[in-house]
Parts: C-alpha cells; structure tokens; sequence
C-alpha cells in the first residue's frame, strides 16, 4: 500500500438544463428554435482525502459545453446532440464517464406525450 491513495467516482448532475434549439428533421425545426431539456451526469474520478480544487469539475463549464452544442446551427437529432456533449464532456479532466439526457417537450404526434427523450451513457477510452 505504501501511502497510495484509493480512488472513487463523485456524480456531477446538472439537471433539467433549458435551451432554446434549431433540433428536428422537419423543415420547420431548422428555422424554428424549440425547448429541449438536458441532463448531463458525469463521473469524476477523485482520490481519498479532503476535497480540493484539482478533485472537481467546474459546473460553468459542463453548462457551456451543453451550450455550446445545443446553441450551435441546426442539429437533425436528439442522438447528435447527446453524442457531442458527451464527447465534449468524456475531455473534461477527471471525467471517466458520462450519462447525457436531451429531451424534446413539443414532439408533434397524434396523441399527450409529456416528451421524446433520448439517454446515452460513454466512459472515456
């Protein structure tokens, strides 16, 4: 053992981030910005022992890279989306493993629908 440290993941949730996106295959929904929601959960890999500032992940910055994504030209699929932050995020320092949620309140269907919902989970390497 000899002083080495055990290591163990923390969970970062930002919850029920809201954007206004050009997202959709429909010709409306790349001229139209919706409401989407995104859930960004990200493992952070910390060694035992007090908490210091090179053990944690700054929330700015997960909120501006979802930002940066969802903000950024017109976007087909919920599934693009996820994918991208959960690239952007699996770069973050620390970070060993992502769960990315985007959601989309106004889905045009025939029928009640509280909203389409895709989840993904990446772990870096």
């Amino acid at each position: 053992m000899g002083g080495d440290r055990a290591t163990r993941n923390d969970i970062v949730t930002l919850k029920a981030m809201r954007f206004h996106a050009r997202i959709g295959v429909l010709p409306h929904e790349a001229e139209i910005a919706q409401s989407i929601e995104v859930d960004a959960s990200l493992w952070v890999r910390r060694t035992d022992g007090p908490v210091s500032a090179k053990d944690i992940v700054d929330y700015r910055r997960v909120y501006d890279l979802v930002a940066e994504v969802v903000t950024n030209g017109h976007i087909s699929f919920l599934e693009e989306v996820g994918e991208m932050i959960a690239e952007r995020a699996l770069q973050l320092p620390l970070v060993t493993r992502v769960r990315i949620a985007v959601r989309k309140p106004n889905v045009a269907l025939p029928g009640p629908l509280a909203y389409a919902e895709v989840a993904l989970e990446r772990e870096r390497g």
